[in-house]
């Protein structure tokens, strides 16, 4: 890797995009495939068959031997086969083929993904079908075309089909209610989104001698250090040689294939960093998220390191979230979050701010849902996340907006500048001065919502699908009651003032760390789903059906895969990080610990018949002594828990989280106890002191 980048050179060099189209295809056939991704209509196979052609042949330039569909099945990464473009000529060579229908549509054995009751086993066949609004690209030797994954019945196997669906169904309705307004400009509303990503990187060596690090992704076990991260030094510090030289090959790489990685900075445990893109729209940033954390785990091999993002690797510091800032923005630019400079701009923030409080408060349990995992759940409510119940933070000036609203009272503000919205008996609306409330699951924070209860290992097109199915139900709603308004300005006035009534007890400004928001929240009748077993029957509630059945989201079968998808998951986790801990108590802890304590008890023999005294190894070797025996019988009984777990996907997963999470929480506290107690050159593996300040 050179010293010198030239960024706007190298960026999107491996990527068939729009402007390579216009290089490489003929006019007919760019307008052709521009028309298909703006009206969603299909493409001709002619016309497939010359995008084919230019593809094929511009990836060969790049290097490519391969093609692969690249899709994104439930298993929350991607996935993808690989085709040569060889042809036999029937002399003993071969040429370089690729057709418009290999490009259109692939197929691919789908009987090993998850399909949460979609599928038998018996029925493998699973289909590939290009999405020409996401950019093919080059990677590894393969041009990758991004693709949606569905069943011989048609059934959505992936996160993909359903985003676009989704993507769609907003659309729509943000149009509806722009045209109320007069915007007859606006052809498609998109959803805007950055994913900021959170990862740690540790030396691969060290990483190689922890078996729960490699089998979980976190630590089972671990100490706390004598130094943690309470000095504050390493958040925004200086970034380590070693980490810089990852960063900027991972830069490299990333704008080569397009992605807009903007940011990279220090995060506030140590070890732990953040990348944040510039935003885009949601499709590609689910695809450039995808391949965010797939080239940080490879990159960081490259440099001997390892890139972890599992939402908690390492107890008692921080752990890793993502960020999903999400708005709407329409083809022409303009973002619908950000009050105007007309009164007219203005009464229209007022509703897509209201439709939005409106959708978050009534599917409050959805949105928890959709980041609802085992690595999630040691994250949400500490120190450095949002707690699992759901609201909504505004600030304090837009708060006193809403409040003005709702109360119909003046709002004035000398000191700030101020914008009519256009109806009278509305109030002004400030300049955005918000500042972030990290407590926070949804915060406004100036022409945007940063969703940020998502897990730093999950796939951003779940909590997405949410947001979009959530504002384009309401939307839909608010625009049914406005196109049949005699006198739309009053009738604009009762709705939102009806929206922030009814739906205000959704927004809190405070802290929501505090055991009196707990009891604040409970009391407004917000939910507080602190687990996933708790919170996944909700997922499946009639109301959540009722609304993604009738958005056209999924089909009810669709939903209630996932239901059992996330579910099945959670057990799987729950169940390997119980065995990996049994594993390792009893063949590495526990022999380490006996060791120990055996070469204790020797020296106190020996000091003894000298006649000097050794209470200190006594007293030590006894300590030792009993807490392995604790430790041997939590693993004798973690051991017979795992052999009860119920049949039932919802039996097992409570089962996991009454019984088996807790057993696991006590045999950790044994074996850390042990780590403080046993000599260090005793110990069977790298401890957090080792791996968190190497």
């Amino acid at each position: 890797m050179s010293d010198f980048i030239n960024v706007p050179e190298i960026f999107g060099a491996d990527v068939f995009n729009d402007a390579t189209m216009q290089q490489c295809l003929e006019a007919k056939t760019y307008q052709a495939w521009k028309q298909c991704v703006s009206t969603g209509s299909s493409l001709p196979l002619e016309i497939a068959n010359d995008i084919a052609e230019a593809m094929k042949i511009w990836a060969i330039e790049k290097g490519a031997t391969h093609y692969t569909h690249w899709f994104q099945p439930m298993t929350g990464i991607t996935a993808e086969k690989h085709d040569s473009f060889i042809a036999p000529t029937g002399d003993g060579k071969v040429i370089m083929e690729f057709s418009g229908k290999e490009l259109v549509r692939g197929e691919s054995d789908a009987s090993s993904f998850p399909s949460g009751g979609l599928r038998a086993t018996f029925e493998a066949r699973g289909y590939t079908a290009w999405d020409p609004t996401s950019y093919t690209f080059v990677k590894d030797g393969s041009l990758y075309i991004p693709t949606c994954f569905f069943s011989y019945t048609g059934d959505a196997l992936d996160k993909k089909t359903p985003l676009l669906r989704s993507l769609d169904d907003v659309s729509r309705e943000a149009l509806r209610i722009l045209r109320l307004f007069g915007d007859d400009q606006a052809q498609r509303v998109h959803v805007s989104v950055g994913a900021e990503q959170e990862y740690f990187l540790i030396p691969k060596a060290l990483y190689a001698q922890r078996e729960d690090l490699r089998l979980t992704g976190r630590t089972l076990f671990g100490a706390l250090p004598p130094k943690g991260q309470e000095l504050d030094d390493h958040y925004f510090g200086t970034i380590r040689t070693r980490v810089s030289n990852f960063m900027k090959d991972l830069d490299e790489q990333l704008w080569r294939l397009g992605v807009l990685s903007k940011t990279k900075h220090n995060e506030g445990a140590p070890c732990q960093h953040e990348l944040a893109p510039i935003y885009s729209n949601a499709s590609n940033a689910c695809d450039a998220n995808q391949l965010v954390m797939e080239i940080m785990k490879k990159c960081a091999a490259k440099h001997d390191l390892v890139c972890l993002l599992h939402e908690k690797p390492f107890a008692g510091v921080n752990g890793s979230g993502k960020h999903n800032n999400w708005s709407l923005c329409t083809d022409s630019g303009r973002n619908l979050f950000s009050p105007g400079k007309t009164p007219r701009q203005n009464a229209q923030f007022l509703v897509f701010l209201a439709a939005f409080i409106q959708g978050v408060d009534e599917y409050q349990d959805f949105l928890r849902c959709t980041v609802a995992s085992a690595g999630n759940d040691h994250r949400l409510g500490a120190n450095e996340a949002p707690p699992a119940i759901v609201s909504i933070f505004l600030g304090d000036e837009l708060n006193a907006v809403v409040e003005s609203i709702i109360h119909s009272s003046s709002y004035t503000d000398p000191e700030k500048g101020l914008m009519r919205i256009g109806v009278d008996v509305l109030p002004p609306i400030p300049k955005d001065t918000t500042d972030r409330n990290r407590t926070s699951p949804i915060a406004f924070t100036g022409n945007k919502f940063e969703f940020r209860m998502l897990g730093s290992s999950q796939s951003i097109a779940g909590p997405n699908i949410a947001l979009n199915t959530i504002m384009a139900d309401a939307l839909s709603r608010f625009a049914d009651a406005l196109e049949k308004a005699e006198d739309f300005d009053a009738a604009l006035h009762k709705l939102v003032c009806e929206a922030f009534t009814a739906h205000q007890r959704i927004i809190f400004n405070g802290d929501g760390y505090s055991d009196d928001w707990k009891e604040e929240a409970a009391c407004r009748g917000l939910s507080n789903l602190r687990s996933t077993p708790e919170a996944l029957p909700s997922y499946i509630s009639q109301k959540n059906i009722d609304l993604v059945t009738k958005r056209g989201i999924f089909t009810e079968t669709e939903f209630r895969a996932r239901y059992e998808i996330h579910l099945e998951t959670y057990r799987k986790v729950i169940n390997i990080e119980a065995r990996t801990m049994v594993d390792m108590a009893l063949h590495q802890i526990l022999p380490a610990a006996l060791a120990y304590s055996s070469d204790l008890a020797e020296a106190v023999e020996r000091k003894r018949k000298a006649g000097i005294r050794a209470n200190t190894e006594a007293d030590l070797a006894q300590r030792l002594s009993d807490c392995c025996d604790s430790l041997y019988e939590k693993c004798e009984q973690l051991h017979k828990a795992l052999k009860a777990v119920p049949s039932g996907s919802q039996e097992a997963a409570d089962y996991h989280n009454r019984i088996t999470c807790p057993q696991m929480q006590a045999l950790r506290k044994d074996a850390d106890l042990l780590e403080k107690l046993t000599a260090k050159s005793y110990w069977p593996y790298p401890t957090y002191s080792d791996i968190l300040f190497y």
